[in-house]
């Protein structure tokens, strides 16, 4: 067999292509915080978030004795078709569900649905199992309450890089409580799926401070919980695989949707070309092909 990955590329616009080259040489690649005075500087300058028209509704929700703030963004065309449990990235230890509120907003009304974001609790404050714990709990809440809240039990879940992770993560315990056929999809972009340093990306990433934060107490970081890599992975809603063919992270990625496939899901794994990890978040035109790839891709999960 032949295999090459330019063969798994998505086919955007050459031009699309060519400014994100340029933008990402003329930009520094950066480093998470190596300690946690490091870290505590990183989120003292971190910008606030952007407000958004109509603003997010702020509440805290509860479910199997866990409290959990969430941030809900209803449609403003008419009553929400599904509804999308969005987990915000950062390392498990940076970040907050406000910051994607620009991106939430966009998602509601572009596909008519209510999105929930999650403000789970982060490390090192609140190692693990903290932040899938609140995730657990505001899926769990959707699962109970999303008909009567939101006139609809049609659920999504997605997020990115720690973000998707979680989302697996959350997917998993659904799944061994016998609940989780109530997701229809999962779009999850660059997740860090081995935190245990035993795979190709795992290694790359080993000596960062947000494994030592999140998870350093835990013995056997291979525990599904932690590196969904690890995981029994059958029984899963449809995925979407989202990564940027200069990821540190793609040699993973690439594992995850081999590995979901060959446990008899639905997953469809999209590599863009030239891009890093986290480039959905950067502001080129091939990161706005890749998010409306994605929302194309929920909007056929939520219809079908």
């Amino acid at each position: 067999m032949r295999f090459a990955l330019e063969a798994l590329l998505v086919d955007v616009p050459a031009e699309q292509v060519a400014e994100a080259r340029a933008f990402y040489r003329s930009r520094v690649a950066g480093r998470g915080p190596a300690s946690f005075e490091e870290l505590k500087e990183a989120r003292a300058k971190k910008p606030a978030p952007r407000a958004t028209v109509p603003p997010a509704v702020e509440e805290t929700v509860e479910a199997a004795g866990v409290r959990v703030p969430v941030r809900i963004f209803l449609p403003s065309g008419g009553p929400p078709r599904a509804v999308y449990l969005g987990i915000h990235g950062g390392g498990f230890y940076m970040g907050s569900a406000a910051q994607g509120d620009e991106r939430h907003r966009e998602l509601a009304d572009a596909l008519r649905i209510a999105v929930v974001g999650v403000d789970y609790r982060l490390a090192p404050e609140h190692p693990w199992p903290a932040a899938p714990d609140d995730c657990e709990a505001a899926a769990l809440w959707l699962i109970e309450e999303a008909e009567a809240r939101f006139g609809t039990s049609r659920l999504a879940i997605g997020g990115s890089s720690a973000g998707a992770t979680l989302a697996l993560a959350t997917l998993l315990r659904l799944r061994d409580r016998g609940v989780v056929d109530r997701f229809t999809g999962a779009a999850l972009r660059f997740g860090t799926w081995d935190l245990s340093a035993g795979t190709p990306g795992g290694r790359l990433i080993a000596d960062e401070y947000f494994l030592q934060a999140y998870a350093g107490h835990v013995a056997d970081r291979t525990l599904p919980d932690i590196s969904p890599l690890y995981a029994d992975l059958s029984g899963l809603p449809p995925a979407l695989l989202v990564v940027g063919s200069e990821d540190v992270l793609l040699e993973d990625n690439l594992t995850l949707a081999g590995r979901l496939s060959a446990a008899g899901n639905d997953v469809e794994l999209r590599v863009y070309p030239a891009s890093p990890h986290g480039f959905t978040g950067h502001p080129t035109a091939l990161a706005a092909t890749a998010l409306d790839g994605v929302n194309s891709w929920l909007r056929d999960r939520i219809t079908s």
